[in-house]
């Protein structure tokens, strides 16, 4: 029936047209507050770095070379035996630390046999002048005297041969060769020489810094002893740059410090090698020292004092940009000097080519760059 027909059609078409409507009111609701919707855009803030900044005032730059090295005995002798016997130590004990004074007896060993050669053949020299004597006295009157003095000073035997007596002339001295006196005599000093090598005496005041061998030890030849340095005397040996060879002269005077500085010491360049290491491109510089209070195997510090350099300024080495500009400020605003460095140093460098006056940064600026405006902080 056309009554039941009629209600469905409207309430199909009335739900179709409520639809419609809501999204048309949605799409413009949208877009209403697509259009009034505010970006907050965040404000770009620039600010300006503040750098710490010194005038430049050139002026004199000593210049100074600190190296660091081992301290060594300048005079070290090593001690072997050449002959055989019992090792006989007498007045001090042969141990490392012992000191002892120039020409004092550090070793000694029993002569034993050739002790007693020596006297023998003494003996025998005397006698044989004793025999000629009187023809000496015929033939060569005027030298007599010399001959007696000589014989009385032999038959002493805790004393070495006395030197030959010059002979005046060739008679004399073809008498004496004759009977065969130059002979007896080479041997008696020969002996005496062998005998010397028994006592080891110290050829400067020094002390052992290495004993190997003790009272009673059988010694052999060509043993080694210990060894024997000079207690005063002293060398450090440093590496020096290259670049500064022409400033480093033998006789100069160095000052040694402790790397604890607290003690000095004074030395002076005694040699220079003449070659440079190829590698490091160093060369090795000698300093002598005198002094009771320094020992081998000591680390110690040499400060060497170069020739200042005229009108320079020193600062540090982290300013430095592509190794020779610096940066400077002017009317707050950063460029580039660019400048001459003459030395390096461990944490400065020495460079010249600023005019005084100029205004240098004293500290790294993070991310500096030419055109770069900048906060006046302080001057240092």
């Amino acid at each position: 029936p056309i009554k039941e027909i009629v209600p469905r059609i409207m309430k199909r078409y009335l739900s179709i047209f409520i639809a419609i409507l809501f999204i048309v009111l949605a799409t413009f609701l949208a877009m209403f507050l697509i259009k009034n919707k505010k970006q907050k855009v965040p404000k770009s803030i620039i600010t300006e770095k503040a750098v710490i900044f010194e005038t430049v005032k050139n002026t004199s730059i000593p210049h100074f070379i600190n190296e660091t090295g081992l301290i060594a005995a300048r005079n070290k002798i090593a001690l072997y035996s050449e002959v055989q016997g019992v090792l006989n130590i007498k007045s001090k004990d042969f141990k490392t630390g012992t000191f002892y004074k120039k020409g004092e007896t550090i070793l000694s060993i029993n002569t034993g046999e050739d002790f007693a050669k020596l006297l023998s053949s003494k003996s025998s020299l005397n006698n044989m002048l004793l025999a000629i004597l009187p023809n000496i006295k015929i033939e060569f009157s005027a030298e007599y005297k010399k001959w007696e003095d000589f014989l009385q000073t032999s038959q002493k035997t805790e004393e070495p041969l006395p030197q030959l007596p010059e002979t005046k002339g060739t008679q004399e001295k073809n008498f004496m060769t004759a009977t065969n006196f130059y002979v007896q005599y080479y041997n008696v000093k020969s002996i005496e020489a062998r005998l010397a090598k028994y006592n080891i005496r110290a050829p400067f005041d020094g002390t052992v810094t290495e004993a190997l061998v003790n009272q009673g030890s059988l010694l052999r030849p060509g043993q080694k002893l210990g060894e024997f340095i000079n207690a005063h005397n002293f060398e450090l040996e440093v590496a020096v740059k290259s670049q500064y060879i022409h400033l480093i002269k033998t006789g100069k005077s160095v000052t040694l410090n402790n790397l604890e500085h607290t003690k000095s010491w004074q030395g002076k360049i005694v040699r220079v090698n003449g070659k440079i290491d190829q590698t490091t491109q160093t060369i090795r510089v000698f300093i002598a020292v005198k002094a009771s209070d320094l020992y081998e195997g000591m680390y110690v510090e040499a400060n060497l004092t170069l020739p200042a350099e005229p009108l320079a300024i020193e600062v540090n080495r982290k300013l430095l940009v592509d190794k020779n500009k610096l940066f400077a400020v002017k009317d707050s605003i950063l460029f580039l000097v660019e400048v001459t460095p003459v030395f390096f140093n461990e944490k400065t460098v020495v460079v010249k080519n600023l005019q005084d006056g100029t205004k240098i940064i004293s500290e790294s600026v993070p991310g500096a760059y030419e055109g770069m405006k900048v906060k006046i902080k302080k001057q240092k």
